[in-house]
């Protein structure tokens, strides 16, 4: 009997600590999406679709669009992938309002999981951290200056849920180890996500207040914004199922 208690006991906490991935419907199509724009200067490097609504195509500045056959998209040299806007031909708006809604759906479903949750770990100073699976929440902003690591498995779940600011410093690098897949953590943010020169990082980014991946930085996830995106001379990776944490990073 006590055998068995222990067993369900243990099985409990093990339902209990698992989380759901947060859905993100059409947006998950997307390398960068936004609602005020995307603007890049250097040689940004996309592998993805970008996307842009309400806002038109006129906010996308910096890539030289050439518009393709039907007006429904337009291509970049520097952009692996379509890059589409609210003023394309049909049925390019319609599908951006969905997308555009689905990631602010998306957002709220962040933002509102509750349950089993780690709070205001190191008063938002994260540097050095190893984060296992699960829920984070913090009330202030969130910062680390070298690295951090998040380790786990290739169907685990991370979602961080942050009240203000994500600054992540100059050359700064995020590491997955164990299997843990740049797809499955979520970055639910209420601020803005600043990206320091060099800087490398994970993970789907959830933000309400701007993206700014600074000279050289890079990502592989996604940076789906309810504002704008800057770029300069980035390198943004739509996040595949497989580990890649090594595969984007810049030599010094």
């Amino acid at each position: 009997m006590l055998f068995r208690a222990v067993t369900l006991f243990v099985l409990l906490a093990s339902s209990a600590s698992a989380l759901d991935r947060v859905n993100l419907g059409t947006a998950e199509q997307f390398a960068i999406l936004t609602k005020s724009g995307i603007t890049t200067t250097g040689t940004t490097d996309v592998t993805g679709n970008m996307g842009a609504s309400p806002i038109a195509a006129g906010a996308i500045t910096g890539f030289a669009l050439t518009m393709a056959v039907g007006n429904t998209h337009s291509t970049s040299s520097l952009v692996t992938g379509n890059v589409m806007a609210a003023d394309y031909t049909s049925p390019t708006p319609g599908d951006m309002t969905t997308a555009i809604s689905n990631m602010e759906t998306a957002y709220t479903d962040a933002a509102g999981r509750s349950g089993e949750v780690t709070l205001d770990l190191g008063a938002g100073n994260i540097q050095g951290e190893t984060l296992t699976p699960g829920l984070y929440n913090w009330g202030t902003g969130v910062g680390f200056t070298s690295s951090l690591t998040f380790s786990g498995t290739s169907t685990d779940i991370w979602i961080l849920q942050i009240a203000q600011d994500v600054t992540v410093g100059a050359g700064a690098i995020v590491t997955l180890e164990g299997g843990a897949k740049a797809n499955n953590i979520f970055w639910q943010v209420a601020g803005q996500v600043v990206a320091g020169a060099g800087a490398h990082l994970e993970g789907v980014f959830l933000v309400a207040t701007g993206i700014v991946f600074e000279t050289g930085s890079s990502l592989n996830g996604a940076a789906l914004s309810q504002t704008a995106v800057t770029l300069d001379a980035a390198t943004i990776v739509k996040a595949s199922g497989v580990p890649a944490s090594a595969r984007y990073l810049r030599s010094a």
